[in-house]
C-alpha cells in the first residue's frame, strides 16, 4: 500500500499515547540496541529514544515516504527501508518495538516466535496491535464496499486477522520467560464525523481506496462518512467520540 506520512501524523498525538502506555512495561536498563519496526514517520521511535536514551536505535519501515519524515525527525537514529514480514536481526538486540503495524500482517503463530527468538537474552518483545476489526469503523467501511459500482473490486476487501489475549498468551507462553498482556480501549475526542474518516483514511480504508480511482474514492468516503455519522453521534457540543480498542503484548525472551 502506499502510505502518507502527512495523513498519518494528523492524529500523532492520539497514536502516540499507547506506544508510552506500552513501554512503560519495559525495563529501561540494559537496553544497547532497539529495533522499532514498522517505525512509521518515527513518532514511535522518539518515544524509544527518551525510553532508552543510551541504546542505539534501528528503525525499520517499508515506506519511503514514512522514512523521509522519520529522517527529518530524528536525523542522528538509522532507519531502514525493509519488509517487517521478513525482517531479520544482523545483531541481536534488547528489544524489539511493534507499535500498529504487525496487525497488517498473517500468520502471527509463526511471526511472534520468531521475533522473540532474534532478541539476546533476556531481551524484551512489545507488541501494541489495533483489536478494533468488529468496531463500526471496521464494519462500515466493509459493508460500503460491498454494496457500491466497486463491489466487484474491492467487496472482498479483508484486514488480517486478529487473535485475542488467550491466542497470544498460546503462541508465546511457552517461549517466554516472562509475559504480560493486556487490553485498553481509548476514546478519542474528535472534532466531528468527518475527523473520524480522516483518521482512518491513513489506515484501516487504504486498501478500500488505492484500488479506486480520484472519483470513486470521492463517492466511497461520502457513503462510509455519512454512516459514520450514524454511527457515531456527536456529543452535546458538537464533538465525537471514537472508542479505540488496542492489545497490548510484553514478552521477555
Amino acid at each position: 500500500m502506499s502510505w502518507s506520512a502527512q495523513q498519518y501524523s494528523l492524529f500523532e498525538r492520539q497514536r502516540t499515547r499507547p506506544v508510552y502506555d506500552l513501554l512503560a512495561a519495559v525495563p529501561r536498563e540494559g537496553i544497547e540496541l532497539a529495533i522499532d519496526l514498522g517505525c512509521g514517520p518515527g513518532n514511535s521511535t522518539a518515544v524509544l529514544q527518551a525510553h532508552a536514551p543510551g541504546a542505539r536505535l534501528i528503525g525499520i519501515d517499508n515506506s519511503e515516504d514514512m522514512l523521509r519524515a522519520a529522517r527529518e525527525r530524528l536525523p542522528q537514529v538509522s532507519f531502514q527501508l525493509a519488509d517487517i514480514q521478513h525482517w531479520q536481526a544482523e545483531v541481536a538486540p534488547q528489544l524489539i518495538l511493534a507499535n500498529a503495524s504487525l496487525q497488517w500482517l498473517p500468520d502471527h503463530a509463526q511471526l511472534y516466535p520468531a521475533l522473540l527468538r532474534q532478541l539476546a537474552p533476556g531481551g524484551w518483545l512489545a507488541i501494541q496491535t489495533p483489536d478494533n476489526l468488529q468496531e463500526p469503523a471496521h464494519r462500515l467501511a466493509r459493508e460500503v464496499a460491498a454494496v457500491g459500482p466497486w463491489a466487484a473490486r474491492i467487496g472482498d476487501v479483508r484486514h488480517a486477522e486478529r487473535h485475542s489475549a488467550q491466542t497470544y498468551y498460546d503462541i508465546l507462553g511457552a517461549h517466554a520467560s516472562e509475559l504480560d498482556i493486556w487490553r485498553t480501549t481509548y476514546f478519542h475526542v474528535l472534532d466531528n464525523a468527518a475527523a473520524v474518516v480522516e483518521w482512518f483514511k491513513s489506515t484501516a480504508l487504504l486498501p478500500f481506496l488505492q484500488p479506486l480511482d480520484a472519483a470513486e474514492q470521492a463517492a466511497f468516503l461520502e457513503r462510509y462518512q455519512a454512516a459514520i455519522a450514524e454511527a457515531y453521534p456527536a456529543q452535546a457540543d458538537g464533538r465525537v467520540l471514537l472508542p479505540f480498542p488496542r492489545l497490548f503484548l510484553v514478552a521477555r525472551r
